[in-house]
């Protein structure tokens, strides 16, 4: 039968064991410690942290929010100014409008105001007495006045009968026309002189009453 050994531990042996089991004790903590400190780092490098700015200087989100202010202030004050454009266009054509409208009136009133004028001879008081006889809705043409007046009077404002039985009567019949005071008096037009020599009160009063009796001077070929 074989011999077993006895194993004989000593006292170094022991100081030696526990020096070794204590060294483990201290690598398996520094293992623990290092994956703790690790596992840190990698938690924080996973926060997201907003930047802060710095004392005066702006972040990239206050310039874009400065920009986007800028850019609606530059709107407005264009919109008013378009405003303010389209505002004093109206009010110069207003005034434009204004001042023609003015204008207008001055002219018409000068034209109300500014009688017409006439040459002083045979033409001119025909005309004249054309002019009136329209106003007053008296019949009667430039020919028909003339015609009439050659064979009357040959032109003459002041020629008088005094051989026939108005003369004889006492009312000789005078001017262009050949009209007796009676029916002058009586077909006499209002805005003429009252003279029966006058030649445009003559005429008007003669085509008066030359459309009273007879339709319109035009009709008269003979004495009347």
């Amino acid at each position: 039968m074989p011999r077993i050994s006895t194993l004989r531990i000593t006292r170094s042996h022991k100081i030696a064991t526990a020096v070794l089991v204590a060294a483990g004790s201290v690598s398996a903590i520094a293992a623990t410690g290092g994956t703790s400190e690790a596992q840190t780092t990698a938690t924080r490098s996973s926060i997201s942290v907003e930047p802060v700015a710095a004392a005066g200087i702006p972040t990239a989100k206050d310039a874009a929010a400065k920009k986007a202010a800028q850019e609606t202030a530059a709107k407005e004050a264009a919109a008013k100014k378009a405003v303010a454009a389209r505002k004093a266009d109206a009010e110069k054509d207003a005034a434009e409008a204004r001042s023609e409208k003015q204008a207008a009136n001055r002219s018409t009133e000068r034209k109300a105001v500014t009688p017409k004028k006439f040459a002083n001879n045979l033409d001119g008081w025909i005309r004249e007495s054309l002019d009136i006889m329209k106003k007053k809705n008296i019949p009667g043409s430039y020919e028909g006045l003339h015609r009439n007046i050659m064979r009357e009077s040959s032109g003459n404002p002041n020629a008088v009968n005094d051989w026939d039985i108005n003369a004889q009567n006492g009312i000789p019949s005078k001017g262009l026309l050949q009209v007796i005071q009676p029916t002058f008096d009586a077909y006499h037009v209002k805005g003429t002189p009252k003279k029966l020599t006058d030649p445009v009160a003559n005429i008007t009063a003669a085509a008066n009453y030359a459309a009273d009796r007879y339709g319109s001077i035009d009709n008269v070929d003979s004495a009347y």
